[in-house]
């Protein structure tokens, strides 16, 4: 009866531990998700605002199927003109790019070339580690100004790329008059300045017969008319590119679309951990109804005792919830483990917590434990003594 009796134990402390493995699995879940979610959220906004909130782009293009009679190429972007007709607009810049062989040394690179003129550098936020960027007085010269990335792959085959260097750029050659500090990609603009190998925008038809700007991109101080002016941008570039199809895009638009859709996204993870809470809460049960079952003998001493039916039912609601929070609190441990081992290994900036993860995470694997454990709690307490108390 003994060995009976002793084995009996053993099993209810490994439906213990089961019933805090399935709380704590649960909670692990919920707080791991939320915290990846949060983090990929971070890491997708700080790339589109590194761009700037007052930033517009301005895709050009040829309009679709009109292959027998294109529109005539347009290679300048009159500046003065557009400040003038949209003072608002601090800062605007054309790009035609375009990949091509530079040659610099006897070591040739396919990167790409852009022609743009001497607001781009404020329009993009760029630095130069070296050197000057392009002026309004380069017009009519030879100058090239290299991305960071372009003279650490020249730098790697063992050619120095120098302000006065000359690189041929089809058959003309370009002295370069400075080198840009890494800037990383800018979503939405289509080029890349790490990347690039930027010309005055009228030395573009040195190299390339019809050359035609593809994008424009500005530069919109006020947040709160961004709109607005986007649309006056748009009207008055049609008016300077006639034939083709002008689209303007926002990143502060995009901005708010990706902010929505991460909410929605963790709250789709919240539920996936909520399943495993729901599977946790079904162990409680089941463990406490093994547990109550026995100790069948010692709630019949306790009534016995004195003891009145709600009192039995608040001993076995308290042990429910203290296992609950003892596994929610190390789910919650083990959750946050995994998610800022997720967040390292994946690359991203530093590990940020999520504010709600912890009080949800925790808060609804206690509340779990609370309402499995209810029931079995209200059935312990409408036990009979006398029936109990002869229990074998």
């Amino acid at each position: 009866m003994r060995t009976s009796s002793q084995s009996w134990r053993q099993f209810c402390l490994h439906g213990l531990f089961v019933q805090n493995l399935g709380i704590a699995v649960g909670c692990m879940a919920v707080v791991a998700l939320l915290n990846i979610g949060h983090n990929a959220r971070v890491q997708a906004m700080s790339i589109f605002k590194g761009m700037g909130s007052d930033l517009l782009v301005c895709s050009i293009q040829p309009p679709q199927g009109n292959y027998t009679n294109p529109p005539p190429a347009v290679t300048i972007l009159n500046a003065t003109l557009l400040h003038q007709t949209l003072p608002n607009i601090v800062s605007a810049a054309p790009i035609i790019s375009m990949n091509m062989d530079v040659r610099l040394k006897a070591h040739t690179l396919n990167i790409s070339v852009v022609g743009t003129n001497a607001e781009l550098a404020r329009v993009l936020d760029l630095d130069l580690s070296m050197g000057r960027f392009v002026s309004r007085f380069d017009a009519h010269n030879t100058y090239a100004v290299l991305g960071a990335k372009v003279q650490s792959e020249w730098r790697s085959a063992g050619i120095s790329a120098n302000v006065g260097d000359w690189v041929q750029v089809g058959d003309y050659l370009f002295e370069i008059i400075g080198v840009l500090k890494k800037k990383g990609s800018t979503p939405l603009v289509p080029v890349s300045p790490d990347e690039a190998i930027f010309l005055p925008v009228e030395s573009m038809q040195r190299i390339v017969p019809n050359p035609q700007i593809s994008a424009v991109v500005a530069r919109h101080p006020d947040s709160r008319t961004l709109d607005s002016e986007a649309l006056h941008l748009q009207q008055w570039l049609s008016t300077q590119f006639p034939g083709f199809d002008v689209n303007v895009q926002i990143p502060h638009q995009l901005i708010d679309g990706m902010a929505q859709q991460s909410r929605m996204f963790s709250w789709l993870l919240s539920g996936l951990g909520g399943i495993s809470l729901l599977v946790g809460g079904i162990g409680v049960m089941n463990v406490m109804v093994m547990n109550i079952s026995e100790r069948r003998r010692e709630i019949g001493v306790r009534m016995a005792l004195g003891a009145r039916p709600k009192d039995i039912a608040r001993l076995f609601l308290l042990e429910a919830v203290v296992l609950a929070t003892a596994g929610a609190f190390a789910g919650a441990t083990l959750g946050l483990t995994a998610s800022w081992i997720f967040v390292h290994y994946s690359g991203w900036q530093s590990f940020t917590l999520s504010a709600i993860s912890l009080p949800l995470g925790i808060g609804s694997a206690i509340v779990t434990g609370l309402f499995f454990g209810l029931s079995p709690a209200i059935n312990a307490s409408r036990m009979s003594p006398i029936k109990a108390l002869l229990d074998e």
